[in-house]
């Protein structure tokens, strides 16, 4: 990898940094309705970067959620991505969902995931999930 590209991922990374920290105080502090309109972009907007930019995104939401001080569940890291991906002008969706009732044992209840085009880029979790939300259709 070039010191450009190296440059560029860091540099994504610290602002991925920061797009999380944002979305770990909006979701403990501000209530869903006044967020959730800023999350996902809808499909019949033109995509403006490709798959390898996507999963370049990806991998620094990731990053910058392990060098992060704090544990940062799957939303925040959903809200971050969407983010990114809404600058970028990539039509995309978040998924919030629920455990059914018979499989919630000491795991996760509830769960966020991006998806592009149909299939998920960050998130997938082993289900079953109920979808309660989709934003950006």
């Amino acid at each position: 990898m070039s010191a450009t590209n190296r440059w560029r991922e860091r540099a994504g990374t610290a602002r991925a940094m920061v797009l999380l920290t944002g979305a770990r105080l909006l979701v403990a502090y501000v209530p869903l309705r006044y967020w959730r309109g800023r999350l996902g972009a809808p499909k019949d907007l033109a995509p403006q970067s490709s798959g390898s930019r996507v999963q370049s995104m990806v991998g620094q939401v990731e990053r910058a959620a392990v060098r992060l001080p704090v544990t940062t569940q799957c939303l925040p890291r959903a809200m971050a991505l969407s983010w990114l991906l809404r600058r970028r002008g990539v039509a995309h969706e978040v998924v919030l969902a629920a455990r059914p009732t018979s499989f919630r044992g000491d795991g996760d209840r509830l769960h966020a995931w991006v998806e592009r085009g149909g299939v998920k880029v960050l998130g997938d979790l082993p289900g079953p999930w109920i979808e309660t939300l989709r934003l950006g259709n």
